[in-house]
C-alpha cells in the first residue's frame, strides 16, 4: 500500500504533534507517523510566551490553559557550599513589559489535547506503525513502515527524538555527550503559595528547580548523581517529603509529593546539520540538552515555526529543497548558541575549580546588579534576535 502526502511528520511526541497540526493549518495534507508512546510522561513544560501564542494560533491553548500556571518571576539561588557563591538573581516579567514569561503545564494534558486536535483534523492521517527505512529523491521522501505501508511526501519533518530513525536514514550525523547526572521529576503540593515564582537552586550536582502549577502546587526537576537514584526512589514518602522541603530551605513550607517520581538520565545532542534534501529536523531530533532555563520544547517549537515559514516562503512543499537549505541556515545560530549556553552553565555547576566558580558567580552578580543587562538577558532568553526583529518591524 502506498499513499502520497504534502508533508510527512515522523514522531508522535509533543514536537511531532505540534508539527503535524502546524502543517495541516497551512492546508497541506499530512502523514503523521506516530506509534503510541511506551512511557507515560510525568514531566511538565515551561512554555514561554512565544510558544503559548503559537499554540493559541493552532487552537490548542485555550483548552489546556486551566491546567497551567503563569511564570512571573524566575529566581536563581546558589545552593552550593563552595567558597565563591553567587548572589540571588530574580528575573521579573514586568521588567520587560510582560504579564508573564509563559506558563508551566504538565505534559499529559497538553499531549492529550494535541491528540484530540489531530484526530479532529481532516488533513492529518495517522500511521501508528513504526518507521523502518527512508529514502530521499529529488522529487519526494519515501518512508517505509513496519506494517508494510509505504508513504511518500514532498517534504518531511523529523520529530522522532534523540534516537531518530529518519535522521539516521538520511545520513545526518550527531554529536552526543552525557553528564554524570540523572533528573528526578515529580509534582508536589506545599503549604505556602509560590506567588507565580519559579526557583532554580544551583547545587554541586546540578539544578534543583521548582516550577509553579495551579494552586499551591509545583513541579520539580532535581539533578542527582546516577548512583543516588535508587536510594532516593526507595525512600519512604514522608522521608522524601522532608528531603525536598529541606533542599528548598522550606521556602514553600510543608511539602507533600503527589506523583510518581520518574528518573531521566541527562545528556546533550546536536546534529551536524538541521536538514538535507527534503527533510528538516525539529525538536530533540536536532538538539537536546539538560532542563535548564526553560529552553527545551520552546526551542523545538521555534524549529517548527521556522520550518513552516521556510516552506511557505519557498513556494510550498514542492520546493522543499530550497526551504530545507533556508531553514538549516536560519536556525543554526539559535540552536547552537542555546545548546552551548546550557551545556556551559551545567558544567560550571559540576566543576569545583575555583576560577570556574568565580566566572559563574561573577556573571550572576553582574546580572543581579545591572538592570539593563538583566533585561537584555531576559529578552534574548524569550525571543532570540528580538532587537533585530523589532528594528525590522
Amino acid at each position: 500500500m502506498q499513499e502520497h502526502f504534502d508533508i510527512a511528520v515522523v514522531g508522535g511526541g509533543l514536537a511531532g504533534s505540534v508539527a503535524a497540526l502546524a502543517a495541516a493549518a497551512e492546508g497541506w495534507r499530512v502523514a503523521f507517523i506516530a506509534p503510541q508512546p511506551g512511557r507515560q510522561d510525568g514531566r511538565t513544560t515551561a512554555l514561554l510566551s512565544e510558544s503559548v501564542d503559537f499554540l493559541s494560533r493552532l487552537g490548542v491553548w485555550k483548552a489546556v490553559e486551566p491546567s497551567s500556571a503563569p511564570l512571573r518571576t524566575m529566581r536563581i539561588l546558589d545552593g552550593t557550599t563552595r567558597l565563591l557563591r553567587a548572589p540571588p538573581v530574580s528575573f521579573r516579567s514586568n521588567e520587560i513589559g510582560l504579564d508573564a514569561f509563559g506558563y508551566n503545564i504538565p505534559n499529559k494534558p497538553l499531549f492529550e489535547e494535541l491528540q484530540a486536535a489531530i484526530t479532529g483534523s481532516a488533513l492529518i492521517e495517522r500511521f501508528e506503525s513504526s518507521l523502518v527505512s527512508a529514502v530521499q529523491s529529488s522529487e519526494a521522501v519515501e518512508l517505509n513502515l513496519e506494517d508494510g505501508t509505504r508513504v511518500t511526501a514532498l517534504a518531511a519533518l523529523a520529530a522522532d527524538g534523540r534516537g531518530s530513525k529518519l535522521r539516521d536514514a538520511i545520513g545526518i550525523r550527531v554529536r552526543t555527550w552525557s553528564y554524570p547526572q540523572t533528573a528526578l521529576v515529580l509534582n508536589f503540593s506545599h503549604s505556602i503559595g509560590h506567588s507565580d515564582t519559579s526557583t532554580e537552586f544551583h547545587t554541586e550536582q546540578g539544578p534543583f528547580t521548582q516550577v509553579p502549577l495551579p494552586g499551591k502546587r509545583s513541579s520539580l526537576v532535581w539533578a542527582v548523581k546516577p548512583d543516588q537514584v535508587d536510594t532516593i526512589l526507595a525512600m519512604p514518602r514522608d522521608q522524601l517529603n522532608r528531603e525536598v522541603e529541606t533542599r528548598m530551605s522550606s521556602i514553600l513550607g510543608k511539602v507533600e509529593i503527589e506523583s510518581e517520581v520518574q528518573a531521566w538520565p541527562l545528556s546533550s545532542l546536536i546534529a551536524c546539520s538541521l536538514g538535507t534534501g527534503r527533510t528538516m529536523l525539529v525538536g530533540e531530533t536536532g538538539h537536546g540538552f539538560p532542563p535548564i532555563g526553560a529552553q527545551g520544547l520552546n526551542l523545538g517549537l521555534r524549529d517548527i515555526m521556522q520550518a513552516i515559514q521556510s516552506l511557505k516562503a519557498a513556494g510550498g512543499p514542492e520546493q522543499a529543497p530550497r526551504a530545507v537549505s533556508a531553514y538549516s541556515r536560519q536556525r543554526w545560530l539559535d540552536v547552537t548558541s542555546r545548546t552551548a549556553g546550557v551545556d556551559l552553565l551545567n558544567r560550571t555547576l559540576l566543576n569545583s575549580f575555583l576560577p570556574v566558580q568565580a566566572l559563574r558567580a561573577g556573571g550572576l552578580a553582574v546580572l543581579s546588579a545591572i538592570p539593563p543587562l538583566r533585561n537584555l538577558a531576559m529578552r534574548e532568553g524569550m525571543t532570540p534576535g528580538w532587537r533585530g526583529a523589532r528594528s525590522a518591524a
